[in-house]
């Protein structure tokens, strides 16, 4: 809780966790994310310490276990595959789809059917996205 000399009120800080920033790169990170000592290595994050020969790879703190990690690769790519299916679509009908007489007209409305729904999808998806990634974050 905060007062102002203004209004002698106490005031809540939205969002009271504070993230300390690391003196090399000054980046915010979790406090779990930082070398702990004293001197050179106060406040260097583990990113940081590695690269400045302070600390070991094999003694940084973990962000991301493996299974949030195989979790956050899933939600990007359920999140992404439809872009990607949709230029690989389009790609294969310019280059040789468009040769095959009953099949080209079909692939061509299915493509502009996707190319259609995929913005839409993934504008009405992003929230849903957010909150599971923000329940995969650390």
């Amino acid at each position: 809780m905060h007062t102002t000399a203004v209004l002698n009120t106490s005031l809540s800080m939205v969002g009271s966790s504070i993230m300390p920033t690391c003196r090399m790169c000054t980046q915010n990170y979790p406090v779990n994310q930082f070398v702990k000592g004293n001197g050179p290595r106060y406040l260097v994050c583990a990113r940081c310490a590695v690269e400045h020969d302070m600390m070991a790879p094999g003694e940084t703190p973990i962000l991301y276990s493996d299974e949030v990690a195989r979790a956050r690769l899933s939600l990007f790519s359920r999140r992404y595959r439809p872009w990607v299916l949709m230029i690989l679509g389009w790609t294969l009908f310019l280059t040789m789809g468009r040769s095959i007489p009953p099949w080209s007209t079909l692939f061509l409305i299915v493509l502009i059917i996707l190319t259609l729904t995929t913005p839409v999808r993934h504008l009405m998806t992003r929230t849903k996205f957010n909150s599971e990634l923000s329940r995969l974050s650390p």
